[in-house]
């Protein structure tokens, strides 16, 4: 049951993304993992009504989430229908294509046909007339830059997204992209990069750009699919997210990434947090980022997430020992996007 939310908007932060108007939860709940059909929709329905009543205002979905492809935007529509009715516009709502959805050429990538057709079997699985933001969930080497932001343009202007977004570009084509939609009078709103401790790779040049260009920025994976928590510290428990395939493999968690997330762990007990929790602080340390999107498999794991925010302050001597362990680690599984 949701609560009656007399103080789900003082519990949570809430920041403005890029020069837009548009303000969200620095804490958003992402439905890639545990929203599919193969996880019983009871424990996804109480996880959401945690977070809303958290102050979690923002659930990200894209469509080929689940599995199957679409599970995930299907069973949101159900909570939506369901524990969410009346709350539309106390939330954002945010769907993505460009990766595969269904067979043939028009199924994947960046075209036009595709990411409106596919915005369309969206909201008719969500049940909605409009999602907040659509997103070009990559970048199509293959179909020119105008076309794919055109495409976002016209669900714009078509009333079926308020706010268009891209994920996994790099920065010159994030710029391009920006100047592409300036001119066809729709604002890029916010960027969707992958970004943790262990996978830096926005900070060089990405987050110059947002910040010129006034754009917003989520961080999604802002624990490394899962490395960044005390699951991995004495190597792969049988079950978890590394130990099957996926977008975590054992081959991560070599011995100088185990070392890396070990000495990390001393930092954050240091600091009373769980390594998990100064994870998802330490993305939001650049006021570039407006939102770290976060996943849960249980109502205990969020609100352990969520209890990130108690304490986001790093002072210049935890930083620079953070920077020692924070590299690169080779576990960016989104470069070919971002690379392009």
């Amino acid at each position: 049951m949701i609560g009656n939310g007399s103080d789900r908007y003082s519990r949570m932060q809430y920041r403005r993304c890029g020069r837009s108007g548009l303000k969200l939860p620095a804490i958003s709940l992402g439905l890639w993992q545990n929203f599919g059909g193969d996880v019983p929709l009871e424990r996804q329905r109480a996880i959401v009504r945690r977070a809303f009543d958290l102050g979690v205002t923002q659930f990200d979905l894209a469509n080929n989430y689940g599995p199957p492809y679409g599970s995930a935007e299907e069973n949101f529509g159900r909570i939506l229908a369901t524990d969410l009715a009346g709350h539309r516009d106390e939330l954002v709502i945010t769907t993505k294509a460009g990766y595969d959805m269904w067979p043939g050429p028009y199924g994947i990538w960046g075209s036009r046909k595709y990411l409106l057709a596919s915005l369309d079997q969206s909201l008719k699985r969500m049940g909605l007339e409009y999602v907040d933001i659509f997103y070009s969930h990559r970048f199509d080497p293959e179909t020119p830059l105008e076309e794919t932001m055109g495409a976002l343009d016209t669900a714009v202007r078509q009333g079926k997204a308020l706010y268009a977004g891209i994920s996994s570009y790099s920065a010159n084509r994030t710029r391009e992209a920006a100047a592409i939609l300036r001119k066809l009078g729709t604002p890029l709103l916010i960027h969707q990069p992958s970004y943790s401790m262990l996978n830096r790779w926005i900070e060089p040049d990405l987050l110059g750009v947002l910040r010129e260009e006034g754009i917003g920025c989520i961080v999604f994976s802002p624990l490394a699919q899962g490395m960044l928590t005390d699951r991995y510290l004495q190597g792969v428990p049988e079950g978890s997210r590394a130990s099957h395939p996926g977008s975590m493999s054992q081959e991560m968690l070599t011995e100088e990434n185990l070392a890396k997330i070990r000495a990390l762990n001393e930092i954050a007990k240091r600091r009373g947090q769980t390594l998990a929790q100064m994870a998802v602080a330490w993305t939001l340390r650049d006021p570039v980022v407006t939102s770290a999107l976060v996943g849960a498999s249980s109502v205990a794991q969020l609100e352990q997430n969520v209890a990130a925010l108690d304490r986001l302050e790093f002072s210049p001597a935890e930083l620079k020992e953070i920077d020692r362990h924070a590299t690169d680690s080779g576990i960016n599984i989104w470069a070919a996007s971002s690379e392009s």
